[in-house]
């Protein structure tokens, strides 16, 4: 019985060691480009590869014949993104933020013109600065908003239809989104509250877009310009966890 259920366990295995070779890049491969990725035998492989596509987690195509994943596979994807709760997800990444930091750590994502703050952790020192689950700002202001802004896919136009009533000029955000981009994090100074710093980077989603951003909050007088960018570099660090925890497949769309 328990021979039986090890060898259950493995073909489990095999299964996923098939399916899970298929990448953005390679989504459609041949029996020979298999062979090559997982430890089966040539009979093995396609004893397994005739049972997925039974169960329509693989299909195939073209002439030689090639195999990419099936609509079994988009169907438990959609159940998966649909059953994602973001603040639940990135708990983890924030908690190890908020302990080896002792700042407020928040989480953003955008709302068109806004950004809405789904998650955070305030800081437990006297002087502290916080906005609260729920609260909203324009997203061309702040850290967190230019942190979105800089690597999602909007236009010139997109960009300058959220400018109207913040105080922002075009030219200067540009600037600033092209600084962001380039070192990979965005930084603002006393820019919604005085005395404040925020430092922030935005983490991604399957699709490989910009999913919302990760913020660290804190006075200038503990945030000073060396513990920014050793705050950028942590910030990014967990952000690619977090991302990768969404499906995101890469080595990382920010600069380390």
């Amino acid at each position: 019985m328990a021979q039986e259920k090890n060898e259950n366990v493995r073909s489990v295995a095999r299964a996923l060691q098939i399916l899970l070779a298929f990448t953005p890049q390679d989504f459609e491969l041949t029996a020979a480009d298999l062979l090559k990725r997982v430890d089966l035998s040539r009979p093995t492989l396609y004893r397994f590869l005739y049972t997925l596509q039974e169960l329509g987690l693989l299909v195939t195509v073209g002439e030689p014949q090639r195999f990419r994943l099936g609509p079994a596979v988009a169907r438990l994807a959609h159940t998966w993104t649909a059953s994602l709760d973001l603040a639940v997800v990135a708990e983890p990444v924030l908690r190890r933020l908020w302990e080896a930091t002792g700042e407020t750590v928040s989480l953003f994502v955008p709302q068109r013109e806004l950004r809405l703050c789904v998650a955070e952790l305030p800081s437990p020192h006297p002087l502290s600065f916080k906005r609260g689950v729920g609260y909203t700002e324009r997203i061309v202001r702040g850290a967190t908003g230019r942190a979105i802004l800089a690597f999602a896919e909007h236009t010139p136009q997109d960009i300058r239809k959220f400018l109207p009533g913040t105080g922002v000029a075009y030219k200067d955000l540009e600037a600033e989104l092209a600084q962001t981009r380039q070192r990979g994090y965005a930084i603002s100074r006393s820019e919604l509250i005085d005395g404040a710093v925020a430092v922030a980077v935005p983490f991604f989603d399957r699709t490989q877009r910009v999913a919302g951003s990760m913020g660290i909050f804190g006075p200038e007088v503990r945030l000073h310009a060396t513990r920014q960018v050793e705050l950028a570099r942590l910030l990014m660090k967990e952000a690619l966890e977090l991302s990768h925890a969404l499906g995101f497949e890469g080595a990382g769309r920010t600069r380390g």
